[in-house]
């Protein structure tokens, strides 16, 4: 259990009522209203014991808006927490420099590539390294868990998803080489999150619960789900972060051998890791509380945070500066402006190759990355500046290598 640190205060937020005596503080500089609209029915849940805070790149989600923070004392809303529950940030600094690099990375990208199943794709077989974890943390209850969630729970450990998932090779200020990296818990997150998500209705409506949304259904401890629930979600964000770890070292290990150079984890400058979809028991206001962070990052006083941006735009390493009134959050984001949809029927694949001139890059799959295209999602630096009560800005980092799930 992590303590709430008061030491600095931030100036008051957009205060917008919602109902049932709490409020949503938004630091959303133009949140819409669809997006304020789910913020004020999570924030009434009979479920959420505090204000809810809505962060800079807070947009519609499933149940609670992707950008929420939400406080609960004997309750949790799983699907708050969402289905690719401990998905985060990984960020490793190499302490190599671009003058080391060579001119041409598509090599890297394709050692990247071969060595990192992305999208629907998995190991052949589960790697040594994923054995050993899973042995040492096997699900809490195999029994009750679906078929479909164990499938491929060895074979994608160590694998990028799709979507907005990335992994990218960037550079800072000085020109420095950074690693930057973003996935969560593949197939077996999403597989138990759905599976709980149900028993959360059904449990509502045997309890005669009435429910806004039906996405915010909750349970409570008295509930026979709710204890399952809690060991399954922590599991799964110990997933997620190995995930990310396996990953981070075969990437390591694909630069190794394109460049030659000595990067691995042992002589990095620094290691950075954050969830920015999941659940902890943290102490806020003297209450012992689960803090439910959709979208959002932890940044209590010098905590390290990864906020990227979208495919072609920045990425800021950022610190805490322990905001009680965010519950010492941030965003995790730029935060979408379109639907997949629309970004498709919207952005051609000419304007992607544009938005993405000068870098290493899956060209040859444009037509299917569009919707991960910049004009999809908020510029990075208006995000950055809306929360600046929150963190502060270590670093701003440019990728010159993205490779993406698709």
């Amino acid at each position: 259990m992590h303590e709430s640190n008061f030491s600095h205060q931030s100036s008051i937020p957009a205060y917008i009522v919602a109902g049932n005596n709490k409020a949503v503080l938004s630091w959303a500089a133009d949140v819409d209203p669809n997006t304020l609209l789910q913020a004020q029915q999570i924030a009434r849940s009979p479920a959420v014991s505090s204000d809810v805070a809505l962060m800079a790149d807070a947009h519609v989600g499933i149940g609670a808006p992707i950008g929420s923070v939400v406080v609960s004392q004997d309750a949790i809303i799983p699907a708050a927490v969402g289905v690719d529950i401990g998905c985060g940030m990984a960020a490793v600094h190499s302490g190599h420099t671009a003058s080391q690099l060579p001119d041409d990375l598509n090599s890297t990208l394709d050692a990247i590539a071969s060595a990192v199943p992305a999208g629907f794709k998995s190991h052949p077989d589960t790697t040594g390294a994923a054995s050993r974890w899973l042995k040492k943390h096997p699900l809490p209850d195999k029994a009750r868990t679906p078929g479909k969630a164990t499938a491929k729970i060895g074979t994608q450990l160590g694998t990028l998803g799709g979507g907005n998932h990335f992994i990218e090779i960037s550079l800072d200020e000085r020109e420095h080489v950074w690693l930057v990296l973003h996935s969560g818990s593949r197939g077996v997150g999403n597989s138990l999150a759905s599976m709980h998500i149900r028993e959360a209705k059904r449990t509502c409506r045997r309890a005669a619960r009435r429910l806004e949304n039906s996405s915010l259904a909750y349970l409570t401890e008295d509930d026979p789900g709710f204890h399952p629930y809690i060991a399954d979600m922590l599991w799964a964000q110990k997933y997620a972060l190995a995930n990310r770890f396996l990953m981070t070292e075969a990437v390591l290990k694909a630069l190794r051998s394109t460049t030659k150079l000595d990067f691995s984890l042992a002589t990095a400058r620094l290691h950075i890791d954050c969830h920015h979809n999941y659940a902890v028991k943290e102490r806020h206001a003297g209450m012992d509380v689960w803090v439910t962070r959709k979208g959002a990052i932890r940044v209590r006083v010098d905590d390290l945070g990864v906020i990227p941006g979208s495919m072609g735009d920045d990425t800021y390493i950022v610190r805490g500066r322990g905001c009680a009134m965010s519950y010492h959050s941030a965003s995790h984001g730029a935060g979408r402006v379109m639907s997949r949809t629309q970004a498709k029927r919207t952005i051609t694949a000419e304007q992607l190759a544009e938005s993405m001139a000068g870098k290493t890059w899956l060209s040859g799959e444009a037509n299917r990355l569009t919707d991960e295209a910049p004009e999809a999602y908020r510029p990075i630096k208006g995000v950055i500046d809306a929360q600046r009560e929150l963190i502060d800005v270590e670093h701003r980092l440019t990728a010159i290598l993205n490779y993406k799930g698709c």
